[in-house]
């Protein structure tokens, strides 16, 4: 431990007492720590650039965060949510169990928390609400589902760890794929304890031609992990391209199949994606 490493984590731990943002804190401390070092800052932030914006894989982030953002404005979110909800809707607290399924299926889209969580989130707190569950177990168990996104592929967070550490992006992605199906197991048994502690309700029962009705409006969205994964592991195209690919597919089935999505709609994604 240096005096200039001593000195940065000082630097940072007087921004989180004054409540500065995280992010903030982190550029402030490493400003003080080039300063006590005579290190340029220019040369830094030339070499931070450089380093990521430069860098091939980094461009899937932004195509994964656009493909959840289409998918969050058009109907493909709410057809992925009816979907899972003829699955595990019967059981008891099936809502619960459709929360965290639905979870699994759209962070194989978007590999993103805060896309799952501000887009079926919303969806799934509201009819949570309108079944009688808590509100602290509605917030807590779609929070906790949303994390599955950044654990199963394709997770923005190990694009970057990839970018950084010069690992294989598909290795990460491969080795995601268990722990994510794991953890939503596991919040789903949480999901049935608690159901039968609090006797929660059960869900919305279709019928067989209901579900099937549902399944094939649902089919142009779900095949988004198919064309992604697929496409990746088959060596068929790298992570950046298979991004590329499902943010095309993902304007195109919310545009001609469930005309959901206008210019004006575009135009607002790009922005919120390009802020994000």
């Amino acid at each position: 431990m240096t005096s200039g490493i001593l000195l940065l984590f000082g630097v940072m731990a007087v921004c989180f007492i004054i409540r500065m943002p995280v992010s903030f804190s982190m550029i402030v401390s490493g400003l003080v720590y080039c300063l006590v070092k005579g290190i340029k800052i220019g040369l830094a932030a030339s070499v931070i650039t450089s380093s990521m914006y430069s860098n091939y894989i980094m461009l899937a982030a932004p195509l994964f965060l656009f493909t959840a953002n289409v998918m969050n404005s058009g109907k493909v979110t709410e057809k992925v949510f009816e979907f899972a909800n003829g699955f595990f809707g019967r059981l008891k607290g099936g809502t619960g169990h459709v929360n965290v399924f639905a979870s699994l299926i759209f962070s194989g889209m978007t590999g993103s928390a805060i896309a799952d969580a501000a887009g079926l989130g919303v969806m799934e707190i509201t009819q949570m609400k309108k079944e009688g569950y808590d509100d602290g177990f509605s917030c807590a168990i779609t929070a906790a589902s949303a994390t599955i996104g950044p654990i199963f592929p394709p997770s923005i967070p190990m694009v970057v760890y990839a970018m950084l550490s010069g690992a294989s992006i598909g290795k990460l992605f491969m080795g995601g794929m268990i722990p994510g199906i794991l953890l939503a197991m596991v919040l789903m048994s949480y999901v049935a304890i608690v159901a039968k502690k609090r006797n929660y309700p059960t869900g919305i029962r279709f019928t067989g031609w209901e579900f099937l009705r549902r399944t094939v409006g649902a089919i142009p969205a779900l095949l988004t992990p198919v064309l992604l994964l697929g496409g990746i592991y088959g060596g068929v195209v790298t992570p950046t391209e298979a991004g590329a690919i499902a943010a095309l597919y993902a304007l195109l089935i919310s545009v001609f199949v469930y005309r959901s999505l206008g210019w004006k709609d575009l135009w607002i994604i790009l922005i919120y994606t390009a802020s994000t």
